[in-house]
């Protein structure tokens, strides 16, 4: 049984690709895979220039990884954790480094905390500093925000914007569709241990096309409208009987809602909202994952 097969992947330098995938797709197999926790049976990689085989410890000193888990020493203070990580990795002044990353990521003020009483997001922020202690190349985070509030999410994801604007490139695996959105300049979509799709998340979206909903004043006009909307998009209309609305999905950009109106105010449809949206990466995870046909 392979737990990875025919991963094929490409990241470009300070960018982040978003890793997704349903749980035991192999997203996490990967990363171990990537950082050399795991040795691979077959196949190449290169990470920052290094062959991951015959040149492991050279890809060890160019990458920083974030677990799905934080993994700082519950007994020694915020400030420690980063100064023991900073002397492993004999980088000079580590009293210095740790420093500026505990005011980068806001725990300045917890420094001297033992880091058992901090709070899980506290927890992830200290985690993620202690990969950056050397600045790496290439920086790994699996699931880096599982669990997190909002406030300890945005503040990690402030600084993968400001590490990608730097030149590091990021390599995230997530499970929450919108962080990919929010930073991903490409994804990867894994199934079975292989990249099922790949692209932006642009291009993501438009495997799906535009969402078109009318909600009409009066349900004895549904029907009609329905077939305004099958003229409209080519997409075969769904019926939202509780809301009186009727909806359908069109591939066709230059739908516009001007046109959609006056098309529908033609055939009689007296309209009481119209809406074009794009989809969400959610709408196109649940697509992809369930109907195989729309994976390449």
């Amino acid at each position: 049984m392979h737990a990875v097969r025919g991963l094929d992947l490409a990241v470009a330098q300070g960018t982040v690709c978003g890793v997704l995938g349903p749980n035991g797709a192999g997203k996490t197999t990967a990363v171990r895979l990537l950082t050399t926790l795991l040795r691979p049976d077959a196949g190449s990689a290169r990470i920052a220039g290094h062959d991951l085989v015959r040149e492991a410890a050279a890809v060890r000193r160019s990458i920083g990884v974030t677990g799905q888990y934080a993994s700082v020493d519950g007994d020694l203070t915020g400030r420690e954790n980063l100064q023991l990580f900073a002397r492993l990795h004999r980088v000079r002044a580590p009293g210095r480094r740790a420093d500026e990353l505990l005011d980068r990521f806001g725990l300045t003020e917890a420094a001297g905390r033992a880091a058992s009483t901090y709070s899980g997001g506290m927890r992830r922020r200290l985690d993620l500093a202690a990969s950056l202690i050397r600045r790496p190349e290439v920086l790994f985070l699996d699931e880096p925000t599982t669990g997190l509030d909002p406030a300890s999410r945005n503040v990690i994801w402030e600084v993968v914007r400001e590490l990608t604007a730097d030149g590091t490139t990021v390599l995230l695996t997530t499970q929450y569709l919108e962080e990919a959105d929010r930073l991903a300049d490409d994804i990867a979509l894994v199934d079975h241990g292989r990249v099922a799709h790949s692209g932006s998340p642009e291009q993501f979206k438009s495997l799906i096309g535009t969402h078109v909903e009318v909600v009409v004043a009066d349900t004895s006009v549904m029907s009609k409208a329905a077939g305004v909307l099958d003229q409209l998009t080519g997409g075969e209309p769904s019926f939202d009987h509780e809301r009186s609305a009727v909806g359908a999905v069109t591939r066709d950009s230059t739908l516009t809602l001007p046109r959609l109106v006056r098309e529908l105010d033609a055939a009689g449809v007296p309209l009481l909202d119209a809406s074009l949206r794009p989809p969400t990466l959610d709408e196109v995870f649940l697509r992809l994952t369930d109907h195989k046909e729309l994976a390449v």
